[in-house]
């Protein structure tokens, strides 16, 4: 019934194998041997020991036929409802009564095709066509879906998603290539922007705030690239990241008492560490009473303060005109009477101003960085100052890092996917030509499980705060016992 859908010049498809029934002679096959061939004739294979499909390849090979057909009427259905349906009204029509207009249309099609599908079948094609109209295609069951954290596209027939950290092939796929350059044509308008053959890459951000980034042919060389970082729509508190292990108890308190008495701090880790959570979940710690001014290239933080001014910085339009970087944004913040201010991400030359601000000021100022460790945290500050044009002798560059960041606090994500605070550095001043640390807390691995799941705990390193005095004096006198290493 489906014969309609195909192309003319189609061959039909083979019938799947099927098992003989009982009693018959199996179908005649090569033979290696003539004596092989007169033990056969002499006692005929029963037919109970012919191969027969494993039942789990046949239900998978009968699901992705379904699926193919669904696909085929879905293309065509589109088709159909961008005849029917008014465009122009979309933007006030709603969700019920969209759908409702969907089913109709669809149902008067396939009646019209002679085509019956099972209940289920049409519910799921009117949701994939309502879709389709009014959202990302394949991919909005995967926007909804609340265990995905990520979402990437490799071309129309792969996407993967990254659920607890881990990455696994979903069986979600497009039509082809257009279908794909469609979606992505769909997100990037409604922004003001456009990715072609002279302009193939583009960050953008989707309505409901993730971060939308895609690189599309001849740059991507097997079909367009897409990455989605969802936006979480839930606030995760100190609380929740200690229940859920990503730190304990006492270096909870030591973060309290290092946000509330505005030492400068810089997260450190790789990119899904989960560097903006724990800022997010730090800046809970700043009391309500403070100016909290936010910059970031796209609006991720959810900063729970009364007083809060968010800016993004904004790439170049079609004619390469109208940037406004973070460094625009940073300067012109530290003209807009701030207590602290919070770059959600570090990378060029705003470190420049970052480094100022935290110098002159604007105690208790936090942002992240891509780096390994706190270590190679300070030399990738290093290396932005020089990148950044400023030509200063590099005793004088690692004596302002020193003055400027107090804490560097090191987030990771373990190979099982989980993410951990590994490790919270002290930057105490220079000892010569070189930056000087310690490290008060630290996550130790003992082991791993026959699971894959890592074995570790959080321990002291037994080193006392350099900003103990501090802490006491802005009434946080934490008990010496946090700083007690477990033997």
């Amino acid at each position: 019934m489906f014969s309609r859908f195909k192309k003319p010049d189609a061959q039909p498809a083979r019938p799947a194998a099927t098992a003989p029934a009982a009693g018959a002679v199996p179908a005649a096959r090569p033979t290696p041997s003539s004596s092989a061939q007169a033990a056969l004739a002499a006692r005929p294979l029963p037919a109970s020991a012919a191969p027969k499909p494993p039942a789990e390849a046949v239900a998978m090979d009968k699901e992705k036929k379904r699926k193919d057909r669904l696909q085929q009427l879905k293309v065509e259905l589109h088709k159909r409802l961008l005849e029917n349906l008014n465009l122009a009204a979309l933007e006030h029509a709603s969700e019920a009564s969209l759908k409702q207009e969907i089913a109709a249309i669809s149902t008067e099609a396939l009646e019209e095709m002679a085509i019956a599908l099972p209940k289920d079948d049409r519910v799921i094609l009117n949701q994939e066509l309502y879709d389709e109209v009014m959202g990302l295609g394949p991919l909005e069951p995967l926007l909804k879906d609340e265990t995905v954290n990520d979402i990437l596209v490799n071309g129309p027939n792969r996407i993967f998603v990254e659920r607890s950290g881990k990455l696994e092939l979903t069986d979600i796929t497009f039509k082809d290539e257009r279908h794909l350059l469609r979606i992505i044509d769909k997100i990037v308008s409604a922004v003001g922007r456009r990715v072609d053959e002279s302009n193939p890459y583009c960050d953008a951000r989707l309505a409901d705030g993730s971060r939308f980034n895609v690189m599309v042919p001849p740059v991507a060389v097997d079909g367009s690239l897409v990455s989605i970082r969802k936006f979480k729509k839930e606030k995760l508190g100190v609380h929740d990241l200690v229940r859920f292990g990503a730190f304990t108890e006492e270096m909870a308190l030591y973060l309290q008492a290092a946000v509330s008495t505005r030492l400068n701090v810089i997260v450190s880790g790789g990119t899904g560490s989960g560097k903006t959570t724990t800022l997010n979940a730090l800046s809970s710690f700043i009391d309500n009473k403070e100016r909290v001014l936010t910059i970031e290239d796209t609006a991720e933080l959810q900063l729970q303060q009364v007083h809060v001014g968010r800016m993004e910085s904004r790439p170049p339009n079609v004619e390469g005109k109208g940037a406004v970087t973070q460094r625009d944004c940073l300067r012109n913040a530290l003209r807009m009477r701030p207590d602290r201010i919070i770059v959600g991400e570090t990378r060029g030359e705003e470190v420049i101003d970052m480094l100022q601000a935290m110098n002159t000021g604007h105690d208790g100022s936090m942002t992240t960085i891509h780096a390994n460790n706190a270590r190679d945290g300070i030399s990738r500050l290093e290396n932005m100052v020089a990148m950044a044009g400023i030509e200063m002798p590099l005793k004088a560059v690692r004596a302002q890092i020193a003055s400027a960041v107090n804490l560097i606090v090191q987030a990771s994500r373990l190979q099982d996917g989980s993410r951990r605070m590994v490790s919270i550095t002290e930057i105490t001043g220079m000892e010569g030509e070189v930056i000087s640390m310690q490290e008060v807390f630290r996550y130790e691995r003992l082991g791993v499980e026959p699971n894959g799941k890592i074995i570790g705990r959080f321990n002291a390193t037994g080193v006392r705060s350099h900003y103990s005095d501090r802490f006491r004096q802005w009434g946080y006198d934490l008990p010496a016992s946090i700083y007690e290493p477990i033997i």
